[in-house]
């Protein structure tokens, strides 16, 4: 980065401590993860020149034969990992792919039964400040108290009684795997559309860690980064029936161009998801949770279901005397990230900011080698500091073990 260095140092200087901060603290942030030095390079490229509006071979502007090969070979990769009959690459993130299905196949005030966001659902499936929970009736389900499993037999009474026109199962903090046959037999009894939001785990699907939805949903969404390990961006894959509705409303429906060069570091990012070392990658990110999880019920803490099957697991907090809030601060102190996070059935008067949980994920430590013995070791470092917040001393020496542990696993 030499000519950003000369031309803006406060820039090139943000960016060179954002890289000592991510290669010397752990990541424990469900939602993020390390992608190659190819796709930085890729998304770094010129390609985010050109102006592409439109779809390969059908663009308004001139010149766009290179950056169309960038986005067959996308979508190419896409139908092969997923096995989808139908992909658009061009939405920017997960979030417009779900605006764009639901603009697509919706009426404003058609009704959608989506997960309730405290019981680990999305914002864009029917929160009352998103697009969705504005432009749509939303009817919500949620996990049973006593398990913290989604109760399938609920969602269909809740289905059977509402009759919604859209179904969507997908999540971002539910720890166990998601029924796709179940929810497509329960839209095929009420008549809905069904679409599964995979951003978090698609990744897993890829690599065969998960049940993919592909067989049963008419629509799924995905972000590209997370467990999928690609750039900041969206996809939609769906029927080959749907194929002009999808196509038409992300462009020039909500989007005008779309970003090339996010596109082709997109194509970078599949073809890397068809090699054996993502997919063991993607095995070995649940290995690792399963093992953080298993070691922190061990230690006498509540996890929202008892524990996982997927990246992530939630920790409730409240019998340990110490918010989410709280302990996402003095994790931080001690060079471990993660993020506070909502818990199903929160009647302690908790707030979204200042909630009564924590969300762990797996897939960043994953991707920089670190296996069961080391996650443990992690999860030693977090039951220290949330035992002690204040203790500099603990503070310190479990920074010097995540110091350790950062060095021995490089980024890159």
């Amino acid at each position: 980065m030499s000519i950003l260095k000369h031309d803006d140092p406060e820039v090139w200087g943000a960016i060179q401590a954002e890289k000592e901060r991510q290669q010397n603290t752990i990541d424990l942030i469900a939602a993020e993860n390390i992608c190659s030095l190819a796709v930085q390079e890729a998304q770094g490229s010129l390609m985010t020149n050109k102006y592409a509006e439109g779809y390969a071979r059908r663009r308004w502007y001139a010149g766009c034969g290179n950056v169309d090969e960038v986005e067959e070979l996308a979508v190419a990769r896409a139908k092969q990992i997923f096995g989808a009959e139908h992909v658009n690459v061009q939405p920017h993130a997960g979030s417009q792919a779900n605006m764009a299905v639901c603009f697509a196949m919706l009426k404003p005030g058609d009704r959608i039964l989506g997960m309730d966001l405290s019981h680990g659902g999305h914002l864009t499936h029917g929160f009352k400040k998103n697009f969705s929970g504005t432009m749509y009736d939303i009817a919500q389900y949620g996990v049973r108290k006593d398990t913290g499993y989604i109760d399938y037999d609920e969602v269909r009474s809740i289905a059977v009684k509402t009759k919604p026109k859209m179904i969507i199962a997908g999540a971002s903090a539910y720890p166990r795997v998601l029924d796709f046959p179940r929810f497509r037999k329960i839209a095929d009894e009420v008549g809905a559309l069904f679409m599964a939001d995979i951003a978090h785990i698609a990744g897993l699907v890829a690599g065969g860690a998960h049940p993919s939805p592909i067989p049963y949903a008419d629509f799924a969404t995905s972000t590209t980064h997370k467990t999928l390990r690609g750039p900041r961006g969206g996809m939609i894959m769906c029927k080959s029936k749907y194929a002009k509705q999808i196509d038409s409303m992300v462009f020039p429906g909500i989007q005008g161009g779309p970003f090339m060069h996010a596109i082709a570091a997109k194509a970078v990012a599949f073809k890397e998801a068809m090699t054996e070392d993502f997919k063991q990658c993607q095995h070995q990110t649940v290995k690792n949770a399963r093992a953080m999880a298993l070691e922190f019920v061990k230690r006498g803490y509540t996890l929202v279901s008892g524990g996982t099957d997927n990246h992530l697991f939630l920790i409730d907090l409240r019998s340990k005397k110490i918010t989410g809030k709280e302990a996402q601060l003095a994790l931080e102190t001690a060079d471990i990230i993660l993020n506070r996070n909502t818990i199903p059935y929160d009647e302690a008067g908790a707030s979204a900011n200042e909630p009564n949980g924590i969300r762990i994920g797996t897939p960043t430590i994953s991707s920089r080698g670190i296996k069961e013995a080391e996650a443990v070791k992690i999860a030693d470092c977090i039951d220290k500091v949330l035992s002690q917040p204040k203790d500099n001393k603990t503070i310190e020496g479990v920074r010097k073990t995540i110091k350790d542990i950062c060095a021995a696993h490089p980024l890159y």
